[in-house]
């Protein structure tokens, strides 16, 4: 069987072929999966990504499917993990009517999830305002927060403990650089243009979410890119053959690596 991980991240399985836009890992190949899928037709038995479908446009995110059949064999499978619309927006409306009638654990709580349901579509700095609630002192229930993103949460927050330490001199005359040519160009060009352009260039790097999927809208996008058959199931659950003991999509303790997900499989006919 030939797996193929897509926008792997740092999270991947060494027998699959992995590839992502940058690679955190020689075992990781760099490409731009704008661009499609560098293999030939028929190549896999399964293709898989996580949290990527949503970071492309509706129309791009059709294109991206449709390369994910192409380099299908037929039969085989693909697996979609992304953020669930549907299941943010029941506990929204859930948080919305518990503060109406002052509920203190509930009035926590709205502020979280709003920030899950618009943040990454609307943010222009990288982490936006989810990576500053997460480093407030206290967290306003941070077990919530941990239950709706598990691991995620403490990948936000171990980066910045050790960033610091990792930094070299090289590294550090880099920034230095940087800083004074952002100085120079300010002064040539003005500080509001200099801003409208970071805030387009991070817009283009891929972090912000320019589309959201709930069961249904998934379903249909699979079935337009030529699919059959999606069908929902669980972070453990699947028809690949040993997925339980990849952990993938959860951790070897069992516990779910991103809980905050919709999980759809479907064939290649």
């Amino acid at each position: 069987m030939k797996y193929l991980n897509l926008g792997c991240g740092a999270r991947f399985h060494p027998d699959w072929v992995n590839v992502d836009f940058v690679s955190s890992d020689p075992r990781v190949q760099r490409y731009d999966l704008r661009n499609g899928i560098p293999y030939p037709d028929g190549t896999f038995d399964v293709t898989y990504h996580s949290h990527v479908l949503e970071h492309f446009s509706k129309e791009a995110a059709g294109d991206f499917l449709r390369e994910c059949r192409r380099v299908l064999s037929r039969n085989g499978i693909n697996r979609v993990v992304v953020p669930d619309l549907e299941r943010i927006a029941r506990i929204y409306l859930q948080a919305l009517e518990g503060c109406l009638v002052g509920d203190a654990v509930w009035k926590n709580r709205y502020d979280w999830i709003l920030l899950e349901m618009y943040d990454q579509a609307v943010r222009d700095v990288s982490g936006g305002e989810m990576l500053a609630y997460v480093r407030k002192e206290p967290i306003p229930d941070r077990e919530f927060v941990i239950e709706r993103i598990g691991r995620e949460f403490f990948n936000m927050i171990e980066p910045r403990a050790h960033r610091k330490s990792f930094r070299t001199g090289r590294a550090k005359l880099m920034v230095m650089r940087d800083a004074f040519s952002r100085k120079l160009a300010r002064l040539i060009f003005g500080r509001q243009r200099i801003r409208s352009h970071d805030v387009g260039v991070f817009r283009e790097s891929g972090e912000v979410h320019r589309n959201m999927y709930d069961r249904y809208s998934l379903s249909r996008a699979l079935l337009e890119a030529g699919f059959a058959s999606p069908r929902i199931v669980g972070p453990a659950e699947s028809a690949i053959e040993g997925w339980s003991g990849l952990h993938l999509d959860t951790e070897p303790d069992g516990q779910v690596y991103k809980p905050d997900s919709l999980y759809m499989e479907a064939n290649r006919p």
